[in-house]
């Protein structure tokens, strides 16, 4: 099991309405019907994004919001509820990272219905709980396709956002894509690239480690293990990502 390197939670700002969490979560619906498009909901099929409960909202509309609302996980947890996937995926930029509890993470994720809902609250929300690190090996075994995904999406963020983790986790969670790399549902191995990319990004180290797998990876009997291997390399061995981590050769980490 990956070691887990402390996190920094969030602070919530402190509350700036007496309003009912129903009053709340009424008024983001009104918001967000208002802020929908015919174009934005027709684009959600184009992306594998089911859209038969969704309004229509572009992201950054969303976020915008969420960052209007502040953080308030009383009502990210009653936005969760409506099911609708703009308000879902709201909750996002107004969970607490410090309040969600490990279960509330199991259930969410359980209802993840698409790759954009599973990415965006691993990206935003997940990969800032204390929760996250157990969290990737927990469901990196799970046969749901985007309770899977989510396993890889969350370590991918986690390369790119948790600055002072060091290098011991990432390396414990290679023997993770290694066993994953051979699924060969579309949203699971894209996942799975995506997270040794992101280590293979951090350093090089990592990246020769990264490269390693991946080599590995690209030489597989398996199509889906090919596939992550090749895709991995072309990132991982780019001249400018070589380029890159040539420049932060020598320079001491903190």
């Amino acid at each position: 099991m990956p070691s887990k390197p402390k996190r920094i939670a969030e602070k919530s700002p402190a509350k700036k309405t007496n309003r009912s969490i129903d009053d709340e979560v009424k008024s983001a619906i009104v918001w967000l019907k208002a802020h929908a498009t015919d174009h934005t909901l027709d684009g959600m099929a184009r992306y594998a994004i089911p859209s038969d409960n969704a309004f229509g909202v572009a992201v950054g509309d969303i976020r915008a919001l969420g960052k209007q609302l502040g953080r308030n996980h009383e009502l990210a947890l009653a936005l969760w509820e409506t099911g609708v996937y703009e308000a879902r995926m709201l909750t996002a930029f107004v969970a607490e990272p410090a309040r969600i509890t490990s279960a509330e993470m199991d259930r969410w994720c359980r209802d993840f219905d698409s790759w954009g809902i599973c990415d965006a609250l691993c990206f935003h929300l997940f990969d800032r709980t204390p929760h996250a690190w157990a969290k990737i090996e927990k469901w990196a075994g799970r046969k749901e396709e985007f309770v899977k995904r989510a396993a890889f999406a969350l370590l991918a963020s986690l390369a790119l956002h948790d600055k002072r983790a060091p290098d011991a986790p990432f390396l414990e969670s290679l023997p993770l894509i290694e066993r994953a790399a051979s699924d060969e549902r579309n949203f699971v191995k894209k996942g799975v690239s995506w997270a040794l990319r992101g280590i293979g990004r951090r350093n090089p180290a990592l990246n020769a480690a990264a490269v390693n797998l991946a080599r590995r990876l690209a030489a597989s009997p398996e199509a889906a293990a090919r596939w992550v291997g090749k895709d991995a390399l072309r990132d991982l061995t780019s001249p400018a990502m070589v380029k890159r981590l040539a420049a932060r050769r020598g320079v001491p980490r903190r």
